[in-house]
Parts: structure tokens; C-alpha cells; sequence
């Protein structure tokens, strides 16, 4: 059996003439992965006609087919092809590029790949004491030579990853024992001295210190040479903003007492950014936002950012809530890793049961533990004025907040892949009512793709929190939990679900301290632009920190739609309750860039 494949393409000779022509594959294997690597591999069958190409690019294309074609063969373990092309029963080797016909009416490539070889004897010397070869680079398995590229790779790795930066292969024997169908294989290598980190030499900034770019970068100047610390000192400088882009080559020659000079190449961005954004629902109305950026604010790479936000602009669910917060932020302050923030906010925030309105101050550092797990502690104050139908109070909270995000999504606003987790604690103390508490949230999100092209997606979403050490009467109102509306329930009205609490003596509507949710969402990439989305939200509100007593869950479910913008998707989401007496009773509508979670 084999696999035989016929391509018709236009071919123009001449400005008023043009004629069909054939191109012929037969490859004489039953192996469609052969046959596959072979067409993907022959530039012939990648001319496209419609771009006119004349009888020499043919013949050019033909003549590099061989190599291409025996690569591909090398590939899959076949060491003793044949290969012909014939142009009009010519060989296209013994055509010579200026020599092409006139006209060409069929190019047939017949391809016999031959017996498929397996390793017999491999080996890798020297290698590191940590250093662990592929399995499949050993006798008896398929002697595909990416596997042989792998194994050579994976070994000079190891040697850098052990600080022999100038780790080379010396020598690499391959040995067909055509009889036996088996490729012996001996690679050599030379490591080198281990190098320590040299001199520092950094290029192409004006606005941004040099100082200050060494410092971010932390490259460790006389420890032993390791890539991993390269690849960090380059996201460290690309997260600051300051760049556009950020290079790192390492000196070809190694420097006095086995140091290695390194040169980092910067472009630095224009300083200043700004932003907007909207989102509309039925329900919640309107929310507009906006931010200014200066992303080299004491041409240190430091962030300094304003944001403005109004929301429930013609919504039912109060009226219109304001926030102006100013955020500064300084990189690699305590170390490369650790960065110092200090906030400020203004806000008033007017929600069917309770108007707040607070000013806050925090400060404290974030710190990346690991890859993709940023922590962060901070101290703030904060002071408020809350109105609620018990009456009137005012507050001073002095605050300890915590947190830690591993995020390992593949995308943060249009994710397909990966996990995300989040995990705040907020410990305060209220001066003016010498009381304790503290609220804990947590949020952790799952993605998964599956189908050709990974067309299907399947998104999960689950929140916990809980408000621990007060009471409903003396926590904060707006750090108790509700349930309904974008963030929570889609389909719900905003914030309907609650508790019913007294207060002072009064049957009154607050949040509860505690509250569990969960929002299911499978989505279909209809083409590269458009995607339909179908979900389910789930919410629970508990009177009580331990998720215990009085409790009430409410549920929605709905259809959504997506446009694929580059920077994220265009949201469209209709919804209606799905638990309860009014199941399908109302539709909400939302909107806004980014998918939901």
C-alpha cells in the first residue's frame, strides 16, 4: 500500500498564454505520518499558482526538495530513502536552475522511504551527575534524528544549567548498520570552565538610570553562570513597563578568571499611557473607567497611576458609585524580587442597602516567591462613613492585608488553558469600637481545552470567603458577602441575595459573613474571531462565619457571545434565574471586554 497524491496548479508561460500542470506524489509507504512529513516538507507542493510562478521557481523548488524531503525521512527514522523528481520525466537534479524548460506540464515526486531504523548503541560524553538523557534516545527505540537533536540540546543544557555557559558539542558520529536497520550514535562534548557572572554593560537607555536597570534586573555579578538567571532579570524588566523590549546577550569570549561579560540591550517605551474602559449590564447599568500612566515617574522605572471609575450610572441598584485611587509603585526595592507600592482611594460607594463612604491608604511590598506566585503584605488605615436603615456610624480600620496569586493561565482575559488562585486575608482593627476581625476570599479558576484546534473550552470558577472574629452589626457593610449580578450570579439582579438580620432592635437587609459560589462556562470558538459561550452560576450567602445557619443559594444560567478583539474578547452575556420561583422570569444583560473569568 502506499499513499499517491495528485496538486493542480495554473501555470503562466508567457503574458498572453498559460496551461494547466500536474503535480504528482507517490510515496510508497502505509504510514499516513510519512506521507504527511513528505508533503509538508516539499516546497514544489507549496508554490502557490495563484501567485504566478514561472517554470525556474519549479525547478529551484524541486532541486531543494531532496534535502527537505530526506530531512523529513531523518525525522521518522528512515535512513535509506529514495527519492526522485521527475519535471517532465527529467530529473529536477539535472536540471540546472537557468536551464528551465519553457513549459512545464507535470512535476511527479515518487518517494520510497525504506525500512525504519532503530538506536543500537548511544552515548553522550561527558555529562553532568544531574543531567538525564530522553528516553527515547536509547537502544531499541525509533532513531529519529529530532530525537538525537533533543538528546544534544538537553545535554549542553545541563551543562549550562551547572555554570559551563560555553558548553559545546566537539564531535557527533552516526553509524547506519543498514543490514541490522539500527543507527549507532556517539556525541562529544566539551563543557568548558565553569564561569562565574562578569561585567555588566547595559545599552540603549536614556530616561530609565543605569543604576536602577541593574538593579531590577539583579543579574548576580561573581556567582557561578546560570541561564535561569538570565531568563528572570529579562521578565523582571519587561513586567516594569519601562521597555519595549529587553535583551541579554552573553560575550563570546569568556573574560578574565573565568567570568562571563554579559550586555543587556534595552528600548525603553514611551513613559506615558492612558486607558479607558465600559461595561454595561440591564440591571447594574453603566460602569466608565478610565487611567492615566507614567511608567517612568523618577526615571527609576517607577509606575505611578491615576484611576477614575463611575458606576450604576442609570442602574437599579442604588445610585452611582465613585472611586479616584492613585497608585505608586517602585520595583526591586528589598532585592530584585520585591517591589514597594503605596495607594490611595476616594470612594463612595451606594448600594441598595448601605452608602459608604471611605478614603484608604496602604502601603507594603509584593514579592514573587516562585514563577507565577506573587505575594504581597501591606499595613493601611482606612475611615468611612456608612449609612444603613439602623442608622448612621463612623469608623477608623487599621489593616493588615495579606495575599498570594499563582497564576499560570495561558492568557489572563481570554484563557484557555491553566489554572489561576487567589487567596486574600484582611486582619483589621476598628479604633473607634476597639473591636477584631478579619475577611478571608479566596478565588481559583481552572481552564480546559479540548477537540481539533481546541476548539471547546471548558471554564470553572469557584469563590469562598467569609468575614471571622465580629458580627453582622459591627462589620463593615461593604465586607460582608452578597450574591447576584456579573461578578457573582449572572441572571440574578444585582446583590439580591443577602441576609435578614436585626440591627439596633430593627429588621434589616445586610450581606453575610459568609459565601460560597461557582460559575461553570463551556465555550466554542465558532471561527478564529467569534465564540459562543453557555454558562451556569451558582451562589450561596450564609448568616455566619462557618457557613453554618441561616443560608439561602440562588442560581442563573445563560447564553453568551464573544468577539475576539486582539486584547482581549468583546463580551456579550444574556441570562435569566435558573432556581427559585422565578426561573426564566427575567433576562439580564451584560457586556463588557474580557471574558467573565
Amino acid at each position: 500500500m502506499h499513499y499517491s497524491t495528485r496538486f493542480v496548479a495554473a501555470l503562466l508561460l508567457v503574458p498572453t498564454m498559460s496551461m494547466a500542470q500536474t503535480i504528482d506524489f507517490d510515496i510508497l509507504s502505509d504510514d499516513e505520518g510519512i506521507a504527511s512529513a513528505v508533503r509538508s516538507a516539499s516546497l514544489v507542493a507549496s508554490i502557490n499558482a495563484a501567485d504566478t510562478p514561472d517554470p525556474q521557481d519549479y525547478i529551484a523548488a524541486a532541486r531543494a526538495d531532496y534535502r527537505r524531503i530526506l530531512t523529513a525521512l531523518y525525522g521518522r527514522g528512515h535512513y535509506s530513502g529514495t527519492i526522485s523528481i521527475l519535471i517532465d520525466g527529467r530529473e529536477a537534479a539535472g536540471i540546472a536552475p537557468l536551464d528551465a524548460p519553457i513549459r512545464i506540464e507535470q512535476i511527479a515526486l515518487r518517494v520510497d522511504p525504506g525500512p525504519s531504523f532503530t538506536f543500537g548503541h548511544t552515548s553522550v560524553d561527558p555529562l553532568p551527575s544531574d543531567a538525564s538523557l530522553p528516553k527515547s534516545f536509547a537502544g531499541g527505540e525509533v532513531a529519529a534524528s529530532t530525537v538525537i537533536v533533543q538528546a544534544l540540546a538537553e545535554s549542553v543544557g545541563a551543562w549550562r544549567d551547572n555554570g559551563y555557559a560555553k558548553a559545546a558539542a566537539t564531535g557527533q558520529q552516526a553509524t547506519a548498520k543498514h543490514a541490522e536497520r539500527v543507527l549507532d550514535v556517539a556525541i562529544t562534548l566539551a563543557p568548558g570552565p565553569q564561569l562565574t557572572f562578569g561585567t555588566l554593560t547595559i545599552t540603549g537607555n536614556d530616561a530609565v538610570r543605569t543604576a536602577r536597570i541593574a538593579k531590577i534586573a539583579g543579574l548576580p555579578e561573581g556567582e557561578i553562570y546560570s541561564p535561569d538567571d538570565i531568563t528572570k532579570a529579562e521578565r523582571r524588566l519587561r513586567e516594569t513597563g519601562a521597555f519595549d523590549s529587553v535583551a541579554i546577550v552573553e560575550a563570546d569570549q569568556i573574560g578574565p578568571n573565568n567570568t562571563l561579560p554579559i550586555e543587556l540591550q534595552v528600548v525603553e517605551s514611551v513613559p506615558r499611557r492612558f486607558g479607558f474602559g465600559l461595561e454595561l449590564s440591564s440591571i447594574e447599568g453603566l460602569k466608565v473607567s478610565t487611567f492615566w500612566m507614567h511608567r517612568n515617574f523618577m526615571s527609576g522605572a517607577e509606575r505611578f497611576r491615576i484611576d477614575a471609575e463611575i458606576a450604576g450610572i442609570g442602574g437599579s441598584t442604588g445610585g452611582a458609585d465613585y472611586t479616584l485611587s492613585l497608585n505608586f509603585e517602585r520595583p526591586a526595592v528589598y532585592g530584585p524580587d520585591t517591589d514597594f507600592f503605596l495607594r490611595t482611594q476616594i470612594s463612595r460607594e451606594d448600594e441598595p442597602d448601605y452608602l459608604v463612604d471611605k478614603i484608604s491608604v496602604e502601603t507594603g511590598v509584593t514579592r514573587l516567591i516562585a514563577d507565577e506566585l506573587m505575594t504581597h503584605i501591606g499595613v493601611g488605615i482606612l475611615t468611612a462613613r456608612e449609612v444603613t436603615p439602623s442608622g448612621t456610624r463612623d469608623y477608623t480600620l487599621l489593616t493588615l492585608p495579606l495575599a498570594a496569586t499563582l497564576d499560570r493561565r495561558n492568557a489572563a482575559t481570554n484563557a484557555s488553558a491553566g489554572y489561576f488562585l487567589n487567596v486574600e486575608a484582611t486582619p483589621f482593627y476598628d479604633t473607634t469600637n476597639n473591636l477584631y476581625g478579619g475577611r478571608i476570599f479566596a478565588d481559583a479558576r481552572a481552564y480546559r481545552s479540548f477537540g481539533t484546534g481546541d476548539k471547546f473550552t471548558f471554564a470553572g470558577r469557584a469563590q469562598i470567603g467569609s468575614v471571622i472574629g465580629t458580627t453582622i452589626e459591627n462589620a463593615p457593610a461593604d465586607f460582608l458577602f452578597y450574591s447576584g449580578g456579573g461578578g457573582t450570579v449572572r441572571g440574578q439582579p444585582y446583590k439580591t441575595l443577602g441576609v435578614d438580620s436585626v440591627i439596633a432592635g430593627q429588621n434589616a437587609r445586610t450581606g453575610g459573613q459568609s459565601f460560597v459560589g461557582a460559575q461553570l462556562e463551556a465555550r466554542y470558538a465558532v471561527t478564529d474571531k467569534i465564540g459562543l459561550v453557555g454558562f451556569y452560576d451558582f451562589g450561596q450567602v450564609g448568616a455566619d462565619a462557618s457557613f453554618g445557619g441561616n443560608s439561602d443559594w440562588h442560581a442563573g444560567a445563560g447564553l453568551g457571545l464573544r468577539y475576539d478583539t486582539g486584547i482581549g474578547p468583546i463580551r456579550l452575556d444574556i441570562a435569566t434565574p435558573a432556581s427559585g420561583d422565578n426561573i426564566a422570569s427575567s433576562v439580564q444583560v451584560y457586556i463588557g471586554i474580557g471574558q467573565s473569568f
